[in-house]
């Protein structure tokens, strides 16, 4: 009995160790430098705002948590614009209202910090710092009390406001995008009902969504964010299994390719010689500058199937005598620019998505200065999927 008594326990203080953060060194320093930044020039303008002679603090407290939200977890859902903006000077209000009305300073306090999670709840600007602001209208000291109202504004409203302004251009100019806004599409590329391919087996975001509800807690990261983790680890867990086959074991080597001024005809007559439905366009040094294949054929020529398909074609490839044509010429002008390409060292699962959610049937594979090394398609991949642990046991022996 002595052991059964003492594993729940032992379970229990673990919950006291700190995990261990899988954030590399230069995230941490991106973070600080921000954090270091941000309250530096929040200070320094709120000393312009509110003047030298000012009895105003400068920054308040609180300030220094939504700067850890800020510039450590830009992506959480409590570090957006209007949490910060919204919830601090929500709760602000609430903790200001609070101290005027409830004379015990303890009751006072718990009061605001209560009321101020409900107003951030209903707003939807959840934001933790926003506690620590109610907290401070109430035992802030006389020269908050005789503030009243102006709190909110002055120095709430402005600091939060500085600090943000400093978030989006250090995040942005770090490389975090900031806000951060759902990047998820699920609409498929033909305009239709049916859900993009890639979201027909495994889970949807519908089922995400009733997964959170039944949790029923607050999530420090967004639905999208947490999508894609989900997404990420299933293709982790899809590669350990199934072996490093990389783009440059599956893709074509012997290509048929054109440049820039290779002329329309010309170009036809390649695509229709090889059976190709698309064809890489590149320059001088081989680095892919463009894709042309049958659909940038039909949209220039303005083609319809059944109205004289053949005599329009023909007529828009055959080069024109003119000094100054005005259709099109070359290949270079009717190309599909910029290119989604792949490394040649890139693992054949990581296509999956970017073929299935671009629409695309053939991507080029580039090696190490970025020169086209081979094309890898639709058929390329499916075989590849079907046949890899096959490939991968010749490439182990």
């Amino acid at each position: 009995m002595q052991v059964f008594r003492t594993k729940p326990l032992a379970h229990w203080l673990q919950g006291f160790l700190p995990h261990s953060i899988s954030v590399g060194i230069t995230e941490r320093i991106r973070a600080g430098c921000g954090a270091l930044i941000g309250i530096f020039l929040t200070g320094l303008l709120s000393a312009l705002v509110f003047g030298p002679s000012t009895a105003l603090p400068l920054l308040i407290a609180p300030i220094g948590a939504s700067a850890v939200l800020l510039f450590a977890v830009p992506t959480s859902p409590l570090a957006q614009p209007w949490s910060i903006i919204g919830g601090n000077m929500v709760s602000a209000a609430v903790g200001v209202t609070c101290a005027s009305l409830i004379h015990d300073p303890s009751f006072a306090a718990a009061a605001a910090v209560a009321c101020a999670i409900a107003a951030m709840f209903a707003l939807r600007c959840l934001h933790p710092p926003g506690g620590a602001i109610a907290l401070s209208a109430v035992l802030g000291g006389p020269a908050i009390h005789s503030m009243g109202y102006r709190f909110i504004i002055s120095p709430v409203g402005i600091n939060s406001l500085l600090l943000l302004t400093v978030a989006i251009l250090f995040n942005n100019g770090t490389r975090r995008r900031y806000p951060h806004a759902p990047h998820l599409d699920h609409k498929n590329t033909h305009g239709t009902a049916d859900a993009k391919s890639a979201d027909r087996i495994g889970f949807t975001p519908a089922d995400l969504e009733d997964v959170l509800k039944q949790y029923n807690q607050v999530l420090d990261v967004s639905r999208d964010e947490l999508e894609s983790l989900f997404m990420q680890t299933e293709m982790h867990a899809y590669r350990r299994r199934f072996g490093e086959i990389t783009c440059g074991d599956i893709m074509s080597r012997d290509l048929v390719a054109v440049e820039f001024g290779t002329p329309l005809a010309e170009t036809w007559s390649l695509m229709r010689k090889h059976h190709l439905k698309v064809l890489p366009v590149i320059d001088q040094a081989r680095r892919v500058i463009g894709m042309i294949g049958i659909d940038n054929f039909l949209s220039h020529a303005s083609l319809d199937m059944y109205d004289g398909f053949e005599a329009k074609l023909r007529r828009f490839i055959r080069g024109s005598r003119r000094l100054k044509a005005v259709k099109p010429q070359v290949a270079g002008q009717i190309m599909t620019k910029p290119v989604i390409t792949a490394g040649i060292n890139m693992h054949v699962v990581e296509l999956v998505p970017i073929l299935t959610d671009t629409g695309l049937h053939h991507i080029p594979i580039i090696d190490e200065e970025r020169r086209l090394a081979g094309m890898v398609s639709q058929s390329d991949l499916i075989s590849a999927l079907y046949r890899g642990p096959l490939l991968d046991s010749r490439k182990a022996a």
